[in-house]
């Protein structure tokens, strides 16, 4: 009973404290988003309640690092509260083990371990896909408001558009011209009947489609000017957004932003095989594989927590953020440079994104194996006993 009743109080305390990390460094990650993407957020003229509609897009994305960092820091934090308190050396006294203790904080890590799996295979992709055709959806009705008849208008670079008639409820435009300065040495002017106005949400554009119109395209040469006239029957003119909002891109397919379900599509396609010199199927096996060990990273760094919080007992709590981060960071970098020779093909992926999980698992064995028998170093006693010796 007794021992039901410490697990309930500990996983409670380890929950409030990943819930305020997670939210913390959330936080901060997107305040710092929003800094970067300001000139999409003030060009639509986005109120709070849909800038805070993206962000809830976003967050799949950065979760997929935070809940690794805030799982370690929820154990190292309340078994360093615990132990500075002198509540384990109390728990121990009382015929309580290290390893009677564990239950909590690995089903609390098995936990975390299955949200950040639910994030990998399918919260990622969810929240991207959903972030952008909500983005296209604000500009392509921007656009629309843009677009009032009769008017010439010269908000997008490198085009100018007429509509003499604009349908706000079905996008239906009519008598349209469209100026088309977006190449060098080449202006195109295109003049249709009807035309409507699109979204590709795949490659992020917006798209004014033409009916039965005509295309005069004048092209500069060595020889002189050269005029055509074409006839279409239908005919798409492409807004490039990443010159509207200074390169920001909305179309690009990376990997890191994919299905689990695409990730293996792309893979298995031979279309993918020579594009960018094979290098971007390369990123998409290290994605594959970092979807795979990032989930497993909350269980291995739980467990690397519990052991390490007994070698800081006395720290105080601030500071024992900060070693927490410490530790992470040094894990954070081994993945990173893993992905990297990954990606270059120097390293397999498998051994350089699997490495960091199997060296802090055996050293989490470890120091739990010591810190259970009473030989884990303290390293507060350490350094007071330097600065005794230093004294004398």
């Amino acid at each position: 009973m007794f021992i039901r009743l410490l697990h309930r109080r500990v996983f409670g305390e380890l929950f409030f404290i990943f819930l305020l990390s997670l939210a913390s460094l959330l936080s901060l990650i997107l305040i710092g988003r929003m800094l970067q993407l300001r000139e999409l957020f003030l060009a639509q003229g986005l109120g709070l309640l849909e800038i805070a509609e993206l962000f809830v897009y976003l967050s799949p994305f950065f979760m997929l690092l935070l809940i690794p960092i805030a799982c370690m820091l929820s154990v190292f934090l309340v078994f360093l509260r615990m132990s500075t308190d002198r509540e384990l050396l109390a728990l121990r006294a009382g015929g309580v083990s290290l390893y009677q203790m564990l239950a909590a904080p690995v089903v609390f890590s098995i936990l975390c371990t299955l949200l950040t799996a639910w994030v990998s295979f399918f919260g990622v992709s969810w929240g991207m896909d959903n972030f952008k055709s909500t983005v296209l959806e604000h500009i392509r009705t921007r656009t629309q408001l843009m677009l009032q008849p009769g008017v010439f208008n010269r908000d997008f670079p490198g085009l100018t558009l007429f509509a003499e008639n604009v349908d706000p409820t079905n996008k239906h435009l009519k008598f349209v011209f469209v100026r088309d300065e977006t190449r060098p040495g080449v202006s195109a002017t295109i003049v249709a009947p009807e035309g409507v106005i699109a979204t590709d949400t795949s490659k992020g554009q917006i798209l004014f489609l033409l009916k039965d119109g005509h295309i005069y395209r004048s092209e500069k040469g060595k020889n002189g000017e050269r005029l055509d006239v074409l006839g279409f029957s239908s005919y798409a003119v492409r807004l490039d957004l990443s010159k509207l909002f200074k390169g920001y891109r909305i179309g690009d397919e990376k990997p890191k932003e994919m299905s689990w379900a695409r990730l293996h599509e792309v893979l298995d396609d031979p279309t993918y095989k020579d594009v960018d010199d094979g290098h971007f199927l390369q990123k998409v096996k290290v994605e594959i594989v970092k979807r795979q060990s990032m989930p497993v990273a909350c269980l291995v760094l739980g467990l690397f927590a519990i052991p390490f919080a007994f070698a800081f007992q006395g720290l105080k709590q601030y500071l024992g953020l900060v070693m927490a981060l410490v530790f992470f960071m040094v894990y954070y970098t081994m993945v990173s440079i893993g992905t990297s020779l990954g990606e270059i093909n120097v390293l397999s992926p498998a051994v350089g994104l699997w490495t960091p999980n199997a060296l802090f698992f055996v050293l989490a064995l470890a120091g739990l194996r010591m810190a259970a028998s009473e030989k884990f170093p303290n390293v507060m006693t350490f350094l007071s006993n330097i600065r005794l010796w230093r004294k004398k």
